[in-house]
């Protein structure tokens, strides 16, 4: 992700790796790619260069601020970028995330032991989404086409309360329920 928006900045306009990390703060961009250690975007820079992907425009030195290295996008980066965000948008990629991992153990823990954690989750998400409509309300305007990946992540995040809420409300209502040797009957019938 970090690398696809490194080459989105680029492809606005050349830049050094500071502004870089400047605008995908300013933008908002440390939500879907990780930018938290300052050295990330070096790195990714690093590699792009290596890739053929971007190039040194300038090595510029103002006299208050140290020496400042300019990037610019090559064509076969712009090519690159274009083939990336088709590809990403039109193709549901096959990830694995841990919490489907996870989710797909539960029978090994009783529904008490699986209450807790999941209305902690909920709990959680619900504070996500707070946290998520104060930031956007505390910033400045943008046009909707920059906040997409804002909106695409709230609507995962609701989406995944409600369904959190939904199980919750199964396993109290018993609804959803299960026992060590219920667990043990099905695994005695999957060997025979």
């Amino acid at each position: 992700p970090l690398a696809l928006v490194v080459l989105s900045l680029l492809a606005e306009e050349p830049m050094h790796a500071y502004r870089m990390q400047r605008m995908l703060t300013e933008r908002r961009k440390d939500q879907v790619a990780n930018i938290a250690q300052r050295n990330s975007v070096y790195q990714t820079i690093d590699r792009l260069q290596r890739s053929d992907l971007i190039r040194v425009r300038e090595t510029a030195r103002d006299e208050r601020r140290p020496e400042r290295t300019v990037y610019e996008i090559t064509d076969e980066g712009s090519a690159t970028f274009r083939e990336w965000m088709s590809s990403t948008l039109a193709k549901p990629a096959r990830e694995y995330p841990i919490v489907p991992a996870a989710l797909a153990e539960v029978a090994l823990l009783s529904p008490a032991e699986v209450l807790a954690p999941l209305e902690e989750r909920a709990a959680a998400l619900a504070a996500r989404l707070d946290a998520m409509a104060a930031e956007l309300a505390g910033a400045p305007p943008l046009p909707r086409v920059l906040l997409l990946e804002h909106e695409y992540e709230r609507t995962v995040v609701e989406a995944e309360l409600g369904w959190v809420r939904a199980v919750i409300d199964d396993l109290r209502g018993g609804a959803l329920s299960w026992t060590e040797q219920q667990m043990r009957t099905l695994a005695a019938a999957e060997d025979g």
